[in-house]
């Protein structure tokens, strides 16, 4: 290349926010066979999941191997996946959601520091989504929090190195807490049926746990912590296996009969019902350089948390900057329905988004699928700030999410996906979720109570 010419993997697209640019390349999946080895650890369920049930690919993800293919290509593929998801019952090996525990006399104070969130009112045996953020107000991850006692936390983390990040956090602050991973690994069933699982497993005071909601149980003799969780915007349940090196499989076997009783199967986690409930993943649609206030995830800073934590300052201020019309970012992300051919598997790029008036390259997807009950391509993606503001006077708040934005874009798809080879296709802003969770987030509750309030003054 000559010092001239456009680098693909840094095209025009603005990302001087970012210090670690995302590469932009159009490189699409180069087919190449992922090695097993040593260095990347080997989850309880590895052999149920590989051996026994057929997954036959796999991503790294909190350096363990994880299943992303049940159903063959030639079999329907991860859309027939969607149909066992959205119509039965499916059980995923998600033990790669590795277990922070926060345990010791000063664990609240510790989880209260490094969280957005208070937990303060967080009773043992509750659970919440919540959010780690660095000093600069950068998403360091976005786990499930869970209190299985008064003095423990358990951090149920997305994909990025959190147990190192706590013991740094501690090393001068030190509070009074040990920090480690422990053998625990979950297991998820989503799905319509799932509670017709979990009855089978544990019995009927599973139904009087609530979303969020924490409860102890045996399962085949062995220890389990269950909640009502999932990313899957489905009904769902996790299964956090104790002592799991020993005890995963013993807990996987009676689970996965039962799930086939009710017609359903394993699957690999559901991205494309995640992105339909405006579910994000870490490192695809956010990571530590992404603020909450991209990403629709403002309602993680309080304005009545009294307490420090890290990251408060900035965000605050960030916060104030919003509310007064001054955007402080390049980018924001968005919902996005997409022409096009059905894209029925995981993209293998960032790909880009222009401007339909310039055909200047501006933005780029994250998270696209198709989405067989609103018959479309949807996808998330991060475009400018400004062309937002253009077409609305709202702060660039979360409340822009639920606006109804006059905008369109250009998505440059693979020919495989495209209308013609070498166009791009129409793209336009969407609503998120696109589609409305079994369990809403709390911003969606927060959302569906206030309409429900005016609707009872009317």
């Amino acid at each position: 290349m000559t010092g001239n010419e456009e680098h693909p993997n840094h095209p025009s697209v603005d990302q001087s926010d970012r210090t670690v640019p995302r590469n932009l390349r159009q490189t699409g999946d180069p087919n190449i066979e992922m090695l097993v080895s040593t260095r990347v650890r080997k989850s309880p369920f590895f052999h149920k999941s590989f051996n026994e049930e057929g997954a036959w690919r796999a991503t790294v993800y909190n350096r363990l191997y994880h299943p992303r293919g049940l159903i063959e290509p030639e079999d329907g593929g991860v859309m027939k996946e969607y149909d066992a998801l959205t119509n039965t019952v499916t059980l995923w090996d998600v033990a790669v959601e590795r277990q922070i525990r926060v345990k010791g006399p000063d664990a609240e104070a510790l989880t209260n520091y490094v969280v957005t969130r208070d937990v303060t009112g967080m009773d043992a045996m509750d659970g919440k989504y919540v959010i780690l953020c660095n000093e600069d107000g950068g998403v360091l991850n976005d786990p499930v929090l869970l209190r299985p006692e008064e003095d423990e936390f358990w951090f149920s983390i997305s994909d990025s190195t959190l147990m190192q990040w706590l013991q740094g956090v501690n090393v001068d602050n030190e509070f009074d807490v040990e920090i480690d991973e422990i053998d625990v690994a979950p297991m998820q069933i989503q799905g319509p049926r799932a509670l017709d699982v979990m009855v089978d497993v544990v019995g009927d005071k599973v139904k009087d746990v609530p979303y969020y909601g924490l409860m102890d149980a045996e399962i085949n003799g062995c220890d389990v912590l269950i909640s009502q969780t999932g990313f899957s915007g489905e009904k769902g349940f996790e299964v956090y296996v104790k002592d799991a090196m020993e005890n995963a499989e013993q807990v996987w076997d009676p689970v996965m009969e039962s799930v086939k009783d009710h017609d359903g199967r394993q699957i690999a986690p559901g991205h494309h019902r995640r992105i339909a409930a405006g579910i994000m993943s870490w490192g695809q649609d956010l990571d530590h350089e992404t603020s909450p206030f991209q990403v629709n995830l403002g309602y993680h800073v309080p304005d009545d948390k009294e307490a420090d934590y890290i990251g408060k300052e900035v965000l605050e201020e960030q916060k104030d900057q919003i509310e007064n019309g001054n955007y402080p970012f390049e980018h924001k992300l968005i919902g996005l329905k997409i022409a096009g051919e059905p894209i029925r598997d995981y993209a293998p790029d960032f790909w880009l988004i222009s401007d339909p008036d310039t055909g200047e390259e501006c933005g780029y997807l994250t998270s696209p699928w198709w989405n067989p009950d609103l018959e479309t391509n949807i996808g998330m993606g991060f475009v400018p700030a400004e062309k937002i503001q253009e077409v609305t006077d709202t702060p660039l708040n979360d409340e822009i999410y639920d606006e109804e934005l006059d905008l369109e874009f250009q998505v440059h798809l693979p020919d495989e996906y495209a209308d013609e080879p070498g166009e791009p296709v129409f793209a336009t802003a969407a609503k998120v979720p696109f589609k409305e969770s079994v369990n809403p987030s709390a911003r969606e509750q927060a959302k569906l109570n206030a309409r429900k309030e005016a609707e009872s003054d009317d």
